[in-house]
């Protein structure tokens, strides 16, 4: 199977791991070479309730068994998308209250965008320094890293670029801003949060000058950071809201959401301002709905700082320099890509999975489920800091 993985699909890196998957389960990939692996990746924060949650399993087996694709997005009404998208309005603030489903991440920030430069009838959008926002020619447009996009010029014009929690460049956000885009807690360069109620500054600026201020809640989204979207601890509403990753607890999903007021200027002049065949999905809006309804109900979200707070008294060592993030999405410093990488590697020959942030590839990442326990966490941590000793 690795064989024919390198011959025939396509691969993103010269240095694929190429690791053999038997089966996933809980906080566990088992490998073909009969060992099993605790995940503290969860599918780069795709995998909210661990691998192959039952509940999940079970809604997409129960969909399956009614019906799959029957026609493209927003012509019919269909239990799964439907009850989904009125659970996120009942869990949401206002004036969040409709969603547009749609298949990723990165075509959700397309989607918002388009409905901003819509809204407003403005073509300038602001986006950050180092932000990461996926991989369409849209998404990258916006991303802040120029050896990821040189390459792949022309990009979408009009695009500037500030820096995160630095005040002083609100200047650019002007009366000829569309929107300003960021990620609530920077994931790509290495899970930075906002300090000094920089997102509530942020939110008045973009009302004087009367732009949207979008949230790409693609990582921290769905109870990884104790509340549902990250955007909660620091007391402000995005106009519109990016989601996608672990809102399908395993599946290809993203969506961006709206007021009603913002959102239904897409479906006239011209009419389709969005369109795409599979997104709303029954099957996958059916294990959204199910990974929804668990994380509200469970309890989960309640037990994330304390998860957070002993990942951060275990992983203490000389050779950490320091620990970023919030929650269930943190970034450990070790000082340089060369070794970052090498600890992963070690961390994988011993049962350990971890990876390493994208920009900023001297942060080993840290993302586990949210199910996972106490003592997996200690037994993961064990691991990095027995490395740490070794190498």
């Amino acid at each position: 199977m690795q064989k024919d993985f390198f011959i025939y699909q396509a691969q993103t890196t010269r240095f694929a791991a190429g690791f053999e998957v038997e089966k996933a389960e809980g906080s566990y990939i088992y490998g073909t070479d009969g060992r099993k692996y605790l995940d503290f990746v969860a599918g780069v924060s795709a995998n909210t309730l661990g691998h192959s949650h039952p509940k999940v399993v079970n809604a997409i087996k129960e969909q399956a068994d009614k019906y799959l694709h029957v026609m493209v997005y927003g012509e019919y009404a269909q239990e799964k998308p439907v009850a989904l998208c009125k659970l996120l309005a009942e869990a949401t603030p206002e004036p969040l209250e409709i969603t547009y489903l749609v298949n990723s991440g990165a075509e959700a920030i397309d989607g918002s965008l388009k409905l901003a430069k819509r809204y407003t009838g403005r073509e300038e959008i602001v986006s950050f320094k180092n932000s990461y926002h996926g991989n369409t020619h849209g998404a990258l447009s916006v991303s802040g890293n120029e050896t990821h996009k040189r390459e792949f010029r022309p990009l979408l014009p009009m695009v500037s670029f500030i820096e995160f929690n630095n005040e002083n460049e609100f200047s650019k956000i002007t009366e000829k801003t569309a929107c300003v885009i960021l990620e609530t807690i920077q994931g790509a360069a290495g899970f930075l949060v906002p300090n000094n109620d920089y997102l509530i500054k942020l939110k008045k600026r973009c009302e004087e000058v009367g732009a949207l201020l979008i949230l790409d809640e693609i990582q921290p989204g769905f109870g990884r950071t104790g509340k549902l979207f990250s955007f909660e601890h620091f007391g402000i509403v995005p106009d519109i809201l990016v989601m996608g990753k672990g809102m399908g607890g395993g599946v290809p999903v993203g969506a961006f959401m709206s007021s009603r007021k913002i959102m239904e200027t897409l479906a006239h002049s011209p009419k389709l301002g969005h369109i795409t065949t599979f997104g709303g999905n029954p099957l996958i809006a059916a294990s959204c709905h199910a990974t929804l309804k668990e994380v509200l109900e469970s309890g989960l979200m309640n037990e994330v700082a304390e998860k957070e707070k002993l990942f951060r008294e275990l992983l203490v060592h000389p050779k950490i320099k320091n620990i970023n993030g919030k929650g269930l999405m943190l970034a450990v410093n070790l000082g340089s890509p060369e070794f970052t990488l090498n600890v992963a590697k070690k961390c994988m020959e011993k049962g350990l999975i971890v990876f390493w942030q994208l920009y900023r590839n001297e942060y080993l990442r840290i993302s586990p489920p949210l199910t996972i326990s106490l003592n997996e966490i200690r037994e993961g941590c064990q691991i990095i800091i027995d490395v740490l000793n070794e190498n």
